[in-house]
């Protein structure tokens, strides 16, 4: 994982990269890497991303508590390998941060992340992220393999739902869910998530 320290050069924005380089940079603000190209991480969260993430966790970490099944919170590394290319380092070009994702093969971890498709991954937006989030991720998540995407809009209180089909694409609902809807995901429907709940500032 990126470190978190000052003074240090940074790498051209505009070139190209793999996990390989990813591993040597040394900045004061986090970044994902996508197709090769370098997108810094937003500022620190805001106190609604960090509470819509707690709120979302608390009900996952129950749920696979004792399952095969593991829960990870940002910042924690997925790194995406192309399907046509090896998994080493320096053939990598996409490293990702979600604000959440649940992993149920646990071979893809080790001491520096998941290498391969989460199950399921949340990402909360922002107004520095919501772009690359509905649009650039979406395709790389898709594309990947990532069974299941959650997209959720912390100050219209809504949640995207998007579900691998047969042929290998997202299908998702006509309408987002809203604050009253208790919602489950399609991999795991036993998992009931209060929207209340998880946009709630303490008074659910």
């Amino acid at each position: 994982m990126a470190k978190n320290l000052m003074n240090v050069k940074e790498p051209d924005l505009s070139g190209t990269y793999t996990y390989a380089d990813y591993l040597t940079w040394e900045w004061e603000q986090m970044a994902e890497l996508i197709h090769g190209k370098i997108f810094k991480m937003s500022p620190a969260p805001s106190s609604a991303h960090q509470r819509i993430s707690g709120n979302l966790h608390g009900p996952l970490w129950n749920y696979f508590h004792g399952k095969k099944c593991q829960v990870f919170l940002a910042p924690f590394d997925v790194r995406l390998p192309s399907p046509q290319k090896n998994k080493t380092d320096q053939e990598i070009i996409t490293v990702v941060q979600p604000d959440l994702c649940v992993v149920c093969d646990l071979t893809k971890i080790d001491e520096r992340g998941c290498l391969g498709a989460p199950d399921w991954i949340i990402e909360i937006l922002s107004k520095y992220t919501s772009s690359k989030d509905l649009t650039l991720k979406f395709d790389v998540y898709e594309a990947a393999g990532v069974k299941e995407y959650w997209v959720v809009h912390p100050s219209e209180q809504t949640v995207l739902i998007y579900t691998l089909d047969k042929h290998g694409k997202y299908k998702g609902s006509l309408k987002p869910f809203v604050r009253t809807d208790t919602v489950s995901p399609r991999i795991f429907p036993k998992l009931a998530i209060i929207l209340e709940q998880v946009f709630s500032e303490g008074e659910v």
